[in-house]
């Protein structure tokens, strides 16, 4: 099992979304951390889990309750997050971050 390491784009886009939540209801940003957290953790249990994005290197998984999307890629040195990206907002806008 690799271990999950976020961009830190993506950690701070997990980081915004919560945030909004928290905002709109006191709680749901909570709910939606913990669902990545599990999402993330089923991930890393078996990272063939989320299929193919488009032609790249990426996986993408869906986020159950929120709108919400990983995208990630594995590497030796770990899984990557590439983006917890809304799935309705700015397609793609993504795949230019560079992953070391």
């Amino acid at each position: 099992m690799k271990a999950a390491i976020f961009h830190r784009e993506a950690r701070a886009e997990l980081e915004e979304a919560v945030a909004y939540y928290e905002r709109q209801k006191p709680g749901l940003g909570t709910a939606l951390l913990s669902i990545v957290q599990e999402t993330v953790s089923r991930i890393e249990q078996n990272p063939r889990l989320g299929g193919r994005y488009k032609a790249t290197p990426f996986r993408h998984f869906l986020v159950r309750r929120f709108p919400y999307v990983i995208f990630y890629t594995e590497r030796e040195s770990g899984l990557w997050i590439v983006a917890v990206a809304h799935g309705k907002r700015r397609p793609d806008y993504w795949r230019r971050r560079r992953i070391p």
